[in-house]
């Protein structure tokens, strides 16, 4: 959605054209650069949600999940503090693809909820979530949308005045964490060397009042620890017509799987049903006590490094105005702990690479061509290798084309992947092929009014794991079963948003379907003291929803914004999906004086009651939030900030819906963070 919150005194420059504006306020312009033609926000056909400068810093928490979280449309799979990803409009893993500045992050993530996305939210200068024709560009199984995490750690520009940097401490009460950030950036003539990192080191949190038992010392979330450190190195070459420059970045990690299960041990299937203990005459060794676990607490000890590639040649050849260039490797492992053993062995390697040429005006049309190739392989071993190693292949070409005539832009994009998955144990192949397209148009109607429209056709092969599950899943409480005869899901998006970006109302609002066809689901057959068998199968589904805010500006100093979202996911004939986001409203007041900024907010997330089977309800509560934050200069003119972030001041006790182990790990109680930045 919009980014509607006021801007912060820093980039509120004190000029004669900002004091002219205040009398017909407007959003500032911000490009979106996932967006395939460098668009504005006020260009895109349908909802994006830019977060960049004081608004990130207020939103950013140690995961990506938990910074998009509180933005309408968006949630998060919530699996303690070490691991969340992106939930768009109802849909997450596999169709909502996480990029680093274009290119996609290879992690496990997408396999399950219990697994990190590597992706660091202190190093992010720019996060963008995008759905619609400019999103299939990046993939045809993108259906929920993208994400799009911008850094710094490939140089594109010298610094003027030879070196630039940043550096950030923080820390909160709820977790007990600090953490701390820099970035650097040197160079001289055409050469740029950046150099950046983070480490974080979070205890088990802390949740709101009413958790049981209720003594106060056991409201900790046992294993929701997270202890990570990460860093990039990367150096430019830059001339007048671009750059090319490559990064290395490491990451390692250490934290906790809340609500892991030893007890499932064991546990078979018969057919369609659960079977645990020994059968008749048998002794199995194991106590199946399912009412807890056992034994400490299971450590994900993660350890990832990727090498990536970028540059940017403007003007490469005649009829042509930019060449790019996207590459990386990822090789990515982690082990889980238990008991002071590494129990499973999780492994990915990949490469990806992508090309795009954006051409000249033809005719009135603008648009770019590409090409994107990767491959992924995948193994775990041990205890819990319940999908045998894998290797998918992917190829896809797509086009994207805008034109534009008078008060409204057209957009259309075209898309062809093939994927082939082969499962290396089975020696079982399946090939998929896909075509994807969209058209979408935006219409300014009036000045500081624009109404978008889009429809997508997208088609997105199974992934390895869904095809390929089988056994236990200790993380998430589940035994998963693939089905190799699996077809590609169709889907049918239809959305319609409406935009005001100027003057002292400013709003956003979009309502969407999302017809999917042999939608592809993990449907529980059967459940047994708490352990689910999950079946991968295809049915026809339906997403509907909407969401938005508006924004009224109350003075020069104050400003007030309703927000809200909802979304309606069900199985044709076989009532809802499982584990859908809750309907949500929340009112922000936020204000600026001088060098101080700051907001506070009330948000309520209702009752969830429309459950799949074998789901239970998630009871509804409220939160409230403040942020302040003080900006100021040195004697040199270096700008800095110090900030406070209060979330859950009433400390309610809180579950997310969206989550396999929300009863074992609900969300934060009260936490206040405070942190300091500078900017040289």
């Amino acid at each position: 959605m919009l980014a509607l919150s006021g801007a912060g005194p820093i980039a509120q420059a004190q000029t004669t054209a900002l004091a002219a504006a205040e009398a017909t306020p407007s959003l500032p312009p911000v490009t979106v650069s996932a967006s395939g033609l460098q668009l504005g926000t006020s260009d895109m056909t349908t909802p994006a949600t830019v977060l960049e400068g004081d608004e990130l810093v207020r939103r950013r928490e140690a995961t990506l999940g938990e910074t998009l979280n509180s933005e309408p449309g968006i949630t998060s799979s919530h699996f303690g503090a070490g691991a969340s990803r992106p939930i768009i409009r109802g849909m997450d893993g596999p169709r909502v693809k996480v990029l680093s500045d274009g290119a996609e992050l290879h992690d496990a993530s997408t396999i399950s909820p219990d697994h990190a996305v590597v992706s660091e939210p202190l190093l992010a200068t720019q996060i963008e979530v995008l759905r619609g024709p400019s999103a299939l560009i990046y993939g045809n199984g993108a259906v929920g949308g993208v994400v799009n995490v911008l850094d710094g750690k490939v140089p594109t520009a010298v610094p003027a005045k030879g070196l630039e940097g940043s550096a950030e401490l923080r820390a909160n009460s709820g977790a007990r964490e600090g953490a701390g950030a820099f970035s650097l950036t040197g160079g001289t003539g055409n050469l740029a060397v950046h150099v950046e990192g983070v480490a974080r080191d979070a205890g088990d949190y802390r949740v709101g009042k009413g958790w049981a038992p209720e003594d106060e010392a056991t409201r900790k979330v046992l294993g929701s620890f997270n202890r990570t450190n990460t860093g990039s190195v990367g150096l430019s070459w830059v001339g007048d017509r671009g750059y090319l420059g490559a990064a290395y970045t490491r990451q390692a990690a250490k934290y906790g799987l809340p609500g892991h299960n030893h007890s499932f041990e064991g546990c078979h299937t018969h057919g369609n049903q659960l079977h645990c203990g020994a059968h008749e005459g048998e002794e199995d060794g194991h106590d199946h006590d399912h009412g807890a676990g056992h034994g400490d607490v299971p450590v994900v000890d993660l350890r990832s490094e990727r090498f990536d590639i970028r540059g940017e040649l403007r003007n490469p050849f005649a009829g042509f105005s930019a060449l790019r260039l996207r590459a990386g490797v990822t090789d990515y492992v982690h082990d889980e702990v238990e008991d002071g053993a590494v129990s499973t062995t999780f492994k990915n390697k990949a490469y990806d690479t992508r090309i795009e040429l954006q051409h000249e005006p033809i005719a009135g049309f603008k648009g770019v061509i590409g090409l994107q190739t990767s491959q992924r392989k995948f193994s775990a071993e041990g205890e819990e290798a319940y999908v045998q190693p894998t290797v998918t292949r992917r190829t896809g070409l797509f086009a994207l084309e805008e034109y534009r005539l008078g008060d409204w832009r057209f957009e259309a994009a075209l898309r062809h992947d093939r994927q082939t998955a082969r499962a290396e144990t089975s020696d079982i192949e399946r090939s998929h092929n896909g075509t994807s397209a969209s058209l979408g148009a935006v219409w300014k109607f009036t000045p500081g009014y624009q109404l978008g429209a889009s429809f997508t056709r997208a088609s997105r092969a199974p992934s390895a794991e869904e095809l390929y599950a089988r056994g236990l899943h200790m993380a998430t409480s589940t035994y998963e079963r693939g089905d190799a005869s699996l077809r590609s899901e169709t889907s049918q998006n239809f959305d319609l948003s409406l935009k005001k970006t100027a003057g002292d109302t400013t709003f956003g609002v979009s309502v969407f379907r999302n017809r999917i066809n042999n939608y592809i689901y993990g449907r529980t057959l059967d459940a047994l003291d708490g352990l689910q068998l999950l079946q991968y199968s295809q049915a026809d589904a339906t997403f509907t929803g909407i969401e938005g805010q508006v924004r009224q500006r109350l003075n020069r100093n104050l400003g007030i914004t309703l927000f809200g979202d909802t979304v309606r996911a069900r199985i044709d004939g076989a009532g809802n999906l499982p584990r859908i986001p809750a309907t949500r409203a929340g009112l922000r007041l936020d204000g600026n004086w001088n060098a101080w900024e700051g907001q506070v907010e009330w948000v309520q997330v209702a009752r969830q009651n429309r459950i799949a089977a074998f789901e239970t309800a998630t009871p509804g509560y409220g939160m409230l939030n403040v942020g302040l934050a003080y900006n100021g200069q040195f004697s040199g003119g270096t700008p800095w900030q110090v900030y406070l972030k209060g979330t859950n001041l009433t400390d309610r006790l809180a579950y997310a819906h969206t989550s396999f182990i929300k009863n074992a790990a609900p969300l934060m109680g009260r936490n206040l963070t405070v942190g300091v930045k500078v900017a040289f």
